[in-house]
């Protein structure tokens, strides 16, 4: 059996194609193929609230693309969702209808708060000691989702307008900010120790530079020296000297910017990440739809 995933988010659109592994009783997935097509999308949307003619053509051929290659792969089931930059443009609905007709796949713009709880559902939480207490972060080109895990139980979850395409298009507000830092001071302020698990691009971008040990946690200091040492190159050298993707170079700047006010706000000194984001949740939620809900 194989299963595909497609996120539809500010920055890039991906396609991950998993192959569902059945062993006595337990359901698990291996990661077979993973495209990543950078379209961003959140230039139309955040700055002029509506997805113009030419991503909107980009897109659909990338739809297209994807919906052969799922075919190519025979691919049992799947699921699709759009984020940010989709619930930002005013014809977001109007695309999804297009691409229902040109690719013949089902799209659902979701809310930040469901993204959030698809992310976590990647079960990343597997591997750590549920005794702790886990701030999940995770920022994407769009919105910047936080989830407060206590002893294994969900405590607070919100999703922030704060995102690296955002900031880069000067279309964060102070606001928005401040309530992010409010509420992570609110839901934190109980608890004494608390480490952060990073999800997307960009932290694992980070941590590959950290040249952290396999699984070790990237400290708070580590990721500040980190940001001074990319901030000192130039977005051309940071392609050219340090070999970051072009679309890469540039966000990954503002998205150090975001964990580590998160991690400040929180007093997290480590942050695990565990590389897994909204492809490897939506995965995780076909497996729980077919094996645990059949039917």
């Amino acid at each position: 059996m194989r299963y595909a995933a497609i996120d539809i988010g500010s920055n890039a659109v991906r396609l991950l194609i998993a192959d569902i592994i059945e062993n006595k009783g337990s359901v698990s997935f291996k990661k077979n193929t993973l495209i990543r097509v950078p379209l961003r999308l959140g230039d139309d949307a955040f700055l002029d609230h509506h997805l113009s003619e030419r991503k909107t053509a980009e897109l659909l051929k990338t739809m297209q693309a994807f919906s052969n290659l799922m075919d190519v792969y025979k691919v049992t089931d799947y699921l699709a969702f759009a984020t940010s930059a989709m619930r930002e443009a005013k014809n977001g609905g109007e695309v999804v209808n297009r691409i229902k007709e040109s690719a013949n796949l089902n799209i659902e713009i979701i809310e930040g708060q469901k993204e959030a709880g698809i992310i976590y559902a990647s079960h990343i939480e597997q591997n750590i000691d549920k005794s702790k207490n886990y701030l999940y972060i995770d920022v994407g080109g769009g919105s910047t989702e936080l989830s407060l895990f206590s002893a294994g139980e969900l405590w607070a979850s919100k999703s922030f307008n704060i995102g690296t395409i955002r900031m880069l298009d000067n279309q964060d507000t102070e606001e928005t900010w401040t309530e992010m830092k409010d509420f992570i001071r609110e839901n934190t302020k109980q608890f004494k120790l608390i480490s952060g698990i990073g999800t997307g691009g960009n932290i694992n971008k980070l941590y590959k530079l950290s040249e952290e040990k396999d699984k070790a946690p990237l400290s708070f200091a580590k990721l500040k020296s980190l940001y001074v040492y990319l901030s000192s190159f130039s977005l051309k050298d940071r392609i050219n000297v340090l070999g970051l993707n072009q679309d890469r170079a540039d966000v990954i700047i503002p998205a150090c910017e975001v964990y580590m006010t998160v991690m400040k706000c929180a007093n997290i000194k480590n942050i695990y990440v565990p590389t897994a984001g909204l492809v490897d949740g939506i995965i995780q939620t076909l497996i729980e739809k077919n094996f645990n809900n059949p039917g």
